[in-house]
């Protein structure tokens, strides 16, 4: 391999951590809505140099989780009620049409994984809110990985991370602790893998909007 091939792949990898890393911070509120992302400060921050930090900051434009200001940089994607309705309304209706599809073709690969993924969920402490958040998105994109629509997917990948945004915006309260979510993922997995599409949707729409009810009161 070539000097020139092991830069790139060095690069590649700079910037695949540097956009997981500022998409984790992003995501969990410790990058705040409208705050600055200037390249040098990041570079310092990150340990990454101004190009893959750049091109890390392309992708999460891509995300719409990070927005581009003319000739003045980048920064940190603005948080609204409104938009966080527009959001949670186009979860709903994709993610239903997905989950619809998945529950109905998918196979004993697609059960048993979904069985996997709620069982290492249901055993991870809520405290380790990095890898919670992983296994709570990986159960919920697994009950739609069966509906053979990658397009889709990534649809419904990307409303989910934008709508996980919203709940770490709004913290933590009393109230929305008190909700039984264990209950609730236990319920659509059941109703999932016995195959009832009506069930598991109504029960995935309710889990949705139960949450979304709750964030839109708290959301400034």
């Amino acid at each position: 391999m070539s000097t020139i091939d092991l830069q790139n792949q060095s690069n590649q990898s700079s910037t695949r951590r540097t956009y997981l890393t500022l998409r984790n911070e992003i995501i969990t509120g410790n990058l705040a809505p409208g705050e600055r992302l200037k390249v040098e400060t990041l570079k310092e921050n990150y340990g990454a140099g101004a190009s893959p930090i750049r091109e890390a900051l392309s992708l999460l434009t891509s995300d719409q989780l990070v927005e581009r200001l003319d000739q003045r940089g980048f920064r940190v994607a603005d948080a609204n009620r409104h938009q966080f309705q527009e959001i949670l309304g186009l979860r709903c209706t994709l993610e239903d049409i997905a989950l619809r599809q998945s529950v109905k073709n998918g196979g004993r690969e697609w059960e048993e994984n979904l069985v996997l993924v709620h069982h290492y969920l249901s055993r991870t402490d809520r405290g380790d809110v990095e890898l919670f958040e992983e296994r709570h998105k990986s159960f919920h994109m697994a009950l739609l990985s069966a509906c053979d629509s990658p397009v889709l997917m990534r649809f419904c990948g990307q409303l989910y991370d934008l709508n996980v945004r919203y709940r770490f915006l709004a913290g933590r309260s009393k109230s929305y602790a008190s909700r039984n979510v264990e209950g609730e993922h236990l319920a659509i997995l059941d109703a999932a893998v016995s195959r009832d599409v009506e069930l598991t949707s109504t029960l995935l729409m309710d889990h949705y909007n139960s949450t979304g009810a709750f964030l839109s009161e708290l959301i400034a």
